[in-house]
């Protein structure tokens, strides 16, 4: 019998692994917004699998469609072959998400990561433009692969390429400089300037909230005038919803309150529902140019992800979830504007929206400190930035009030340990 032992992982898995590092116990059983170890410490989940499960864990839905589908010996791996489980997907997700929101997509199965549906966006970017240069923004975050690496800027993990990353452009996000910065007019010089030794990119890639980045969230001011630069000069725009989208900042689309329609967008993470790997490609149909098979992927028909996935778009038939995530946000939001004033030896500034919020303190391991504190205490929550320098908020989007206020508790608990241990004094 598996006892809450890590010393197979130890000892056995690669150096590679990182977040059993920080949360250092077995993991056995979950559910909503709680999980269990092997020796039955409950904790609160602060972190929905990086955004993989703003569901929770093992919805009762969910899972009763797909204990019912395994039953009765539906089809499990299917390529992209047709099977009734991905009819269903495709009918929900036009009905549910893109007709009542006037949006029209082809939808592409390129794999089932969000750097998968990255990686084809780029590719099918460059193929229709014939361009091969790609803008990406400071502190971005698009995946792991070479060329959604190649359009990431941490540092650190650039460097685990091993390589070159080359036909990638990086400008400044929102704010990037300066708060008051006009990053927008700056991006048009280097456009249009002859002398900047910009390629005229094929596209622009950008995430509405920077999740991985430090929780940076641009404007919609700023997002609306990316899209009007992408559009004056035939620049196709991508936009990255993989972690910010399917609920997480109050809305199924990340960028719906900007108003803006993007080229391309991916989806990853939870649009499987349940935590089964699931990515989805949403192409504007002018733009629907792959040859057949010129972009694939073995697991790109993950039968039990359009089974949950499915299921999961019921929660969008209405607007009962979405004033949920945007009440309980505005909670969030106070609480973290609360702790900064009690605790101004933190330095501290309130970073994202929605479900996906933060401190960032510039004082070292600070917030490295106080994720640390929150697992002593029962609360799974990580940090974000290029230096870890934001603890990070991301509960379910179905979480309660009470799940909601535990978390909160136990976070305010480990602020205020970790800052009369660090002797901090408030300048």
């Amino acid at each position: 019998m598996m006892k809450n032992d890590l010393s197979v992982f130890n000892e056995y898995e690669s150096e590679v692994r990182s977040y059993v590092r920080g949360f250092p116990t077995v993991f056995h059983q979950a559910k909503g917004y709680k999980l269990w170890d092997l020796d039955g410490k409950e904790y609160v989940d602060f972190f929905s699998g990086a955004g993989a499960l703003n569901y929770g864990h093992n919805d009762d839905n969910m899972k009763e469609k797909l204990l019912a589908y395994i039953q009765e010996d539906g089809v499990t791996h299917s390529l992209d072959m047709a099977t009734k489980a991905k009819g269903e997907f495709i009918d929900a997700f036009q009905n549910i998400i893109l007709k009542p929101r006037d949006m029209d997509y082809k939808i592409m199965f390129p794999g089932p990561t969000g750097a998968n549906s990255v990686e084809s966006a780029l590719k099918l970017a460059r193929k229709v433009t014939g361009r091969t240069n790609v803008v990406s923004f400071t502190n971005g975050f698009h995946g792991m692969t070479i060329g959604a690496l190649s359009v990431t800027g941490n540092k650190f993990k650039r460097n685990g390429a091993g390589m070159p990353l080359s036909n990638t452009s990086v400008l400044p996000y929102d704010k990037f400089l300066k708060e008051s910065d006009n990053s927008v007019e700056y991006i048009e010089n280097f456009l249009d300037n002859g002398g900047s030794g910009l390629d005229k990119p094929a596209a622009f890639i950008v995430e509405t909230v920077q999740g991985e980045g430090g929780l940076n969230a641009a404007s919609s001011e700023w997002l609306r005038s990316i899209e009007k630069i992408c559009r004056e000069r035939d620049i196709k725009l991508i936009l990255d919803d993989v972690q910010a989208g399917v609920g997480r900042t109050g809305t199924f689309f990340s960028f719906e309150p900007a108003g803006i329609k993007p080229d391309f967008i991916c989806l990853s993470k939870s649009i499987g529902g349940n935590g089964s790997p699931l990515a989805i490609t949403l192409v504007a149909p002018e733009y629907d140019k792959f040859a057949p098979g010129e972009h694939n992927g073995t697991f790109r028909g993950n039968n039990f992800a359009f089974v949950t996935g499915t299921e999961a778009l019921n929660y969008w038939k209405d607007d009962r979830l979405e004033k949920n995530v945007q009440q309980k946000s505005e909670r969030i939001a106070s609480f973290l504007d609360d702790m900064i004033k009690k605790h101004p030896e933190m330095k501290g500034v309130r970073k994202g929206r929605g479900f996906m919020q933060g401190i960032m303190s510039p004082i070292e391991d600070l917030c490295d400190n106080i994720a640390g504190r929150c697992f002593e205490h029962g609360l799974i929550m990580e940090t974000a930035g290029a230096d870890d320098e934001v603890f990070k908020l991301f509960p379910p989007i179905t979480i309660d009030d009470e799940g909601l206020e535990r978390g909160l508790s136990i976070l305010q608990q480990a602020i205020e340990e970790v800052i009369a241990e660090s002797n901090l004094v408030a300048n």
